[in-house]
């Protein structure tokens, strides 16, 4: 499984198109279903991307983002034009109301998560707590 670069803001970036699932509710914003796309077409073994979270980090939580084969028995499944979004039983709380985008400028290009749920960060973003 590959690992996709993600990092944590408590922010709004872009416009959101809501993803619905059972008990989970994430939004993604166009720019990351495109960039999503774009990944998945090189990768036709892999069926969508998968999100969950870990405890690492300074602030205790971040989060993991990775090329999937398949839904796990316990992840919920989300579509948005085409893109399966698969979030991990352990992160379906943690990102309730969470929105997933993907930014450019000149230095980097990320898929960032602004998590309302967030009470607060790492100075490098990488890590939060809730």
């Amino acid at each position: 499984m590959g690992t996709i670069s993600a990092f944590a803001t408590g922010g709004s970036i872009g416009e959101a198109v809501p993803l619905r699932g059972i008990t989970a509710e994430e939004s993604t914003t166009p720019s990351a279903v495109q960039k999503i796309k774009q990944l998945l077409k090189d990768k036709p073994e892999h069926v969508g991307v998968k999100v969950g979270v870990r405890t690492r980090g300074c602030n205790g939580l971040s989060y993991t983002l990775e090329y999937t084969k398949s839904k796990g028995d316990s992840d919920e499944e989300v579509v948005q034009d085409g893109v399966r979004v698969f979030i991990e039983k352990k992160a379906q709380l943690t990102l309730l109301g969470t929105e997933m985008d993907y930014v450019e400028d000149k230095l980097s290009s990320e898929f960032v998560f602004n998590n309302p749920n967030i009470k607060g960060t790492c100075g490098c973003g990488e890590s939060f707590n809730i």
